[in-house]
């Protein structure tokens, strides 16, 4: 099987980890934004999570004439109607890890233990430059704690606890992590149909 290239719509180094880690599989090489210079940011003003990775894919995959795969994901908490969901990277400003945990921590003050269900979100949109598009979604149930354990991960991982490890995402290795990750769940439904979108 030839080497594939595939542009995952990220700059940040843990996100493009998983998806190597993931695509390695399909021999597939995977560049990020990082390895293109002067790539215009792509503003995301959709009003789901598929809209916005639409938005991002498509437009980078004119730019560079390749397949890029990118993906909207977010943190789901039902006691906020579903804050901070698309807007989770810059909940309190722009891609700041630490401000977006104070403020979530800060909206949840008053929420009991039993009331603090959440969910990670990832809808993933892989699209060529001729338009193809797949789409699959991944979901991970999960509870926020009041308190960030772990240092492993990003965003809100460290708050973010799995009752089915009994740990937060922070805590968990990178394989423990791809087992049950909605970035991971998300991807593994793409790569079972991966093949049959390449050749369209």
């Amino acid at each position: 099987m030839s080497s594939r290239h595939i542009v995952v719509a990220t700059k940040n180094p843990g996100k493009a980890r998983e998806f190597r880690e993931l695509f390695a599989s399909k021999n597939v090489t995977v560049q990020t934004l990082a390895d293109f210079d002067q790539l215009p940011t792509i503003e995301e003003t959709g009003t789901t999570f598929e809209e916005n990775a639409t938005i991002k894919a498509t437009a980078i995959s004119k730019l560079t004439n390749l397949p890029v795969v990118a993906d909207d994901s977010g943190l789901v908490v039902a006691a906020l109607n579903g804050e901070p969901g698309i807007y989770s990277a810059r909940y309190a400003g722009d891609h700041d890890d630490q401000a977006n945990n104070r403020k979530l921590l800060a909206k949840l003050s008053a929420v009991p233990d039993s009331q603090r269900q959440a969910a990670f979100h990832t809808t993933l949109v892989l699209v060529k430059p001729n338009g193809n598009k797949l789409v699959t979604e991944g979901t991970v149930d999960g509870k926020i704690l009041t308190t960030p354990h772990g240092e492993n991960g990003f965003g809100y991982d460290p708050l973010f606890w799995v009752p089915a490890f009994n740990k937060t995402m922070a805590e968990m290795t990178d394989e423990e992590k791809n087992s049950i990750s909605h970035r991971g769940r998300a991807l593994r439904k793409m790569l079972v149909q991966f093949d049959d979108w390449w050749e369209k």
